[in-house]
């Protein structure tokens, strides 16, 4: 009675996620269905007296299939389209070839399993459910395995050469690349070690958390310039940030080529400017209600570069 039930109750759900797996739009969706097809096999398998299918089936194909197409959606990305342009002419004659000559197989296995005198579950494992699946495989079945395995070695090497691409150029070397960054910190002033990460000292690894250096200050090259420009905009840029930014700001004017705050646009009295304030503006602050500063503005943080 157990039987029945467990069987019915997994038939119904394995035929759902299988139709989920089939019409789904996306991979990640598809690749879960599958993961349920597979577990509710194992089940299966484990409730008809097979310990070594349902095993092999939760490790093997749920433990590495599973992960095998885990892995190709990361590389691939979830958001990938599929490409409708066939690239191997033909391919839709022998896909229909090949369904049609995998629907006769089956419908001869099922017909064979109905038809033919059944022997039973003691008969068919009377040494053992392990050794005599060994003997089927290694004995009467040794041939079907052995083109599986290399059908499968071919499948293997076919993807290696379609995911192979031929380099126009050769690759660059470390030592380019490196001289590469050096030339353009030669020209630009870019600097050309990686940029800073959150750090031991650092309380949050959010992008618009500045790092901090070992003396608890803000380092200026883990400052996000765009989150920056936006704090500014609607007045809640932190004092320690635009504190950072003004002291840039002033360093590109003193070597040249840095951009007038909107303080100082304003008080030249510059075009898209409002005139200052009465109760007076710190240069490079903003003023906030009754004359209170709400932060210091980056406006002088933004060079022509960062402009463009």
């Amino acid at each position: 009675m157990g039987e029945s039930i467990t069987f019915w109750v997994l038939a119904v759900v394995s035929v759902v996620a299988a139709l989920g797996l089939v019409f789904s739009r996306k991979a990640v969706y598809s690749a879960l269905m599958l993961g349920v097809v597979m577990l509710s096999l194992a089940v299966l398998y484990a409730v008809q007296d097979a310990p070594f299918l349902a095993a092999v089936q939760i490790i093997v194909y749920t433990g590495a299939v599973m992960m095998l197409f885990l892995f190709v959606l990361m590389l691939v990305g979830v958001d990938s389209s599929d490409s409708l342009v066939e690239t191997i002419r033909g391919q839709r004659f022998w896909a229909i070839v090949g369904g049609i000559g995998f629907a006769v197989l089956l419908a001869l296995g099922i017909g064979n399993a109905i038809v033919g005198p059944t022997r039973g579950l003691a008969t068919a494992v009377r040494d053992g459910n392990v050794p005599s699946l060994a003997e089927l495989i290694f004995t009467r079945h040794v041939f079907a395995f052995e083109v599986t395995s290399a059908l499968l070695i071919t499948a293997a090497l076919g993807a290696m050469v379609l995911a192979h691409r031929e380099r126009t150029e050769a690759k660059p070397t470390q030592k380019e690349l490196s001289r590469q960054r050096f030339v353009a910190f030669g020209k630009t002033g870019k600097n050309p070690a990686p940029l800073p990460g959150p750090g031991t000292y650092a309380r949050h690894n959010a992008i618009d958390m500045p790092a901090l250096l070992p003396d608890g200050s803000v380092s200026p090259l883990s400052v996000n310039r765009y989150i920056a420009r936006y704090e500014e905009s609607r007045g809640i840029l932190p004092p320690e940030v635009a504190r950072v930014l003004e002291e840039e700001a002033e360093q590109q004017r003193a070597n040249g080529h840095g951009t007038p705050t909107t303080a100082e646009r304003a008080a030249d009295g510059g075009p898209d400017t409002e005139p200052m304030p009465e109760d007076g503006v710190v240069v490079g602050r903003v003023v906030g209600p009754r004359g209170e500063s709400g932060g210091e503005s980056r406006g002088g943080s933004v060079s022509e570069e960062d402009g463009k």
